[in-house]
Parts: C-alpha cells; structure tokens; sequence
C-alpha cells in the first residue's frame, strides 16, 4: 500500500506542478493576464506541499525520483493539453526516466 500512496502522491505532485507551470506560461508568454499567473503560483506551491506527502522522509530521493515523474507527465501533458505530439526519442527518455525513478524509490535497501 505504501508503494500505491507514493505513486499517487508523485503523480498528484507532477499534476499540480505541470500545471502551474503551464499557467504561467500561458500568463506571460500567451499574456492571459495575472489571474493565470496567480493560479499558477498557486497550484506550485500545492506541489511543493504534496511532496512532503512522501512517506519516504529523505527530501532528495523524493526530489530525484520526483524529477523522473515531471519529465514523463510533462510530455503527457503536452499531448493532452497542446497536441504535442512526442517522438521515439521523447518515449525513449522518458522510460529511461521512469527506470530511474523505480531504482531510486523502489528498489530493495539494507
């Protein structure tokens, strides 16, 4: 069950900072305004607030596994969101990505 929660935190953690990050993108560079901005300081901030959810209590295993989740939900979001459309090499670095992040969280320690 632990594996579970940690897995749904990453995942709630990648879709909250993908999406303020996105948010501001879409302030500045679209210039949609403060209010996209504002929400997506926000919903940054709730990422850095669901990562401390991790029941794993070492920061930078959860940073570094953490940085393998945002890379794959980055292009999904990317397909969802803008119609990105990744090739072999994106899916390619981002199993790679995911292996990192099973060996750093997941694997067997003394």
């Amino acid at each position: 069950m632990t594996i579970v929660r940690s897995l749904v935190l990453f995942a709630v953690a990648a879709l909250a900072e993908i999406s303020g990050a996105w948010l501001i993108w879409q302030g500045v560079r679209e210039q949609r305004g403060l209010a996209w901005i504002g929400a997506g300081v926000i919903a940054l901030g709730l990422y850095g607030f669901v990562a401390t959810l991790q029941p794993d209590a070492n920061f930078g295993r959860i940073l570094a596994a953490y940085g393998g989740v945002f890379v794959v939900g980055s292009l999904a979001w990317g397909m969802v969101v803008d119609g990105f459309r990744p090739d072999r090499w994106d899916v390619i670095g981002a199993l790679v990505c995911l292996a990192g992040v099973l060996v750093i969280m997941y694997a067997p320690r003394g």
